[in-house]
């Protein structure tokens, strides 16, 4: 199921929503795998009735089957404390055995030397079994690295930004992702929305590695560079899905000028607090990594006290057999809905409301406070 964003508050007034796998989906995975632990010892009971009852239908081997799945399926830790209740279970196996054969104690003695090497080779520096809470910690560290570039600074009294993410499916993965820089001493905040094309695991790396890039790029070029840079590089990868949309925001935090520009992405949607009024603003420019020179015509504006905009990937608007207009008025309308509340939480809660659960979403609110 889609992770659910979680709100920081930050000094200065500045807000930010962000979903995040944290601990408490490692205790999940970590209870996934004693549940699993739990399965097999039922198992390894099982086999011993087994034997118990009718040991010429059910041989000592038999509880080579929970080992061989143990060794497969769990972390080191579980997986030697389960070689030592192993142990056990062959030694009760032995003794309700009334004639050990040769045959049956060759196989006996070969059970007690590979749980032995189980248990001492998972203690050791190596790694023998393929544990699945490693290779899931690595995609939490994945996804941590690519919301880390989105995290806003903290910004100046009177302002506030909230940004969430929801993958496909509830994936580990999105190939969307948000980049934030605080510059010029404070005054400038740059903020980029960006959705890599693919989706899954392929996306998410893809998105790991351009959003280093564009964190590096949105704080050293100024405004009017920075997505000719970033589609040079993506030219420059020849990734088979090598391209991406994005829209870029920077705004002025003294006076509240905005300059907008779009590389294939959907239209940004401004609230004006003096008339109630949202009004879809349509920067122009191609999607990043397809075109050489492509050129991309700023949309300048300003954000008023009360104000706010809004900033979101094609998730949120887009279904099949549904014209985008439709859902841009649709996000529109639960948005002005959901305000009658509050701002904070806008971010999270227009995220769960609105856009196919089958793709991913992200959403950026900048708001100007009254």
């Amino acid at each position: 199921m889609p992770t659910l964003p979680a709100r920081v508050p930050l000094p200065g007034g500045a807000v930010t929503a962000v979903s995040a796998v944290s601990s408490l989906d490692l205790r999940r995975r970590l209870s996934g795998d004693r549940g699993i632990a739990l399965g097999l010892v039922v198992l390894s009971a099982a086999v011993v009735v087994g034997i118990a009852i009718n040991p010429e239908a059910v041989p000592v081997v038999g509880a080579f089957v929970p080992l061989v799945l143990a060794v497969l399926l769990l972390s080191n830790r579980l997986m030697v404390a389960y070689a030592f209740y192993m142990l056990l279970v062959i030694t009760a196996a032995t003794l309700l055995q009334d004639d050990i054969t040769a045959r049956t104690g060759s196989a006996i003695v070969a059970m007690y030397l590979l749980t032995l090497t189980v248990i001492g080779v998972g203690r050791g520096p190596g790694r023998l079994a393929v544990s699945r809470l490693r290779g899931e910690s690595m995609l939490v560290d994945l996804r941590d690295r690519i919301l880390a570039q989105g995290q806003i600074p903290p910004l100046p009294e009177g302002w506030a930004v909230e940004s969430a993410i929801a993958s496909a499916g509830g994936t580990g993965f999105a190939g969307d992702f948000i980049v934030a820089n605080l510059g010029e001493r404070g005054r400038r905040i740059d903020l980029v929305v960006v959705d890599v094309s693919g989706k899954g695991e392929a996306a998410g790396t893809r998105a790991l590695q351009l959003s280093g890039a564009m964190g590096g790029l949105v704080g050293a070029l100024p405004p009017s560079g920075f997505l000719p840079a970033a589609n040079d590089y993506l030219l420059q990868r020849s990734w088979e899905e090598g391209f991406a949309s994005a829209v870029h925001l920077s705004v002025d935090l003294a006076d509240g000028s905005f300059e907008l520009r779009s590389a294939g992405h959907p239209p940004a949607v401004q609230r004006h607090a003096g008339s109630g009024r949202w009004q879809v603003l349509r920067a122009e420019g191609q999607v990043l990594g397809v075109l050489e020179d492509a050129d991309f015509e700023p949309l300048r504006g300003r954000l008023a006290p009360g104000d706010a905009l809004l900033l979101y990937t094609d998730g949120m608007v887009e279904e099949p057999r549904r014209d985008i207009e439709l859902g841009i008025d649709q996000m529109m309308g639960e948005a002005e809905s959901l305000l009658r509340g509050s701002w904070d939480g806008l971010a999270a809660r227009l995220v769960a409301a609105v856009g196919s659960p089958d793709d991913d979403r992200a959403l950026l609110v900048v708001h100007r406070r009254g």
